[in-house]
């Protein structure tokens, strides 16, 4: 099992001299929890599980900038980049009003 505690991860999905969501992600055993913010993301947190074979299943909920309140479900796939650090490769989907679904991938900032 891969373990999480600890690491922070960017959304990759902004420019690296943008502000961006960061995500500071803790575990005890199968347990994942992180908050987050940056960018468009006033305060944001996770709940969720680690598999085995190191893939995340969570809830999510954030305010946004705006002040609109978002909540969903990801599931995360880990990669290993070339330098050490994990990747992970998301499937998500949102509720309610703005209700979504896509994909997008956070990299671990480096220590």
């Amino acid at each position: 099992m891969i373990d999480y505690d600890g690491r922070s991860f960017r959304n990759t999905g902004y420019p690296a001299d943008e502000d961006a969501p960061v995500g500071h992600y803790r575990q005890e055993g199968d347990l994942l929890w992180a908050d987050f913010d940056g960018g468009p993301v006033r305060r944001g947190s996770l709940n969720g599980r680690v598999e085995p074979d190191g893939n995340l299943e969570f809830a999510y909920t954030m305010v946004l900038a705006d002040g609109e309140v978002v909540a969903g479900r990801c599931w995360s796939t880990p990669e290993f980049l070339n330098d050490g650090r994990i990747r992970l490769n998301e499937r998500w989907e949102r509720y309610g009003a703005h209700a979504d679904s896509g994909e997008s991938a956070l990299e671990e900032v480096p220590r």
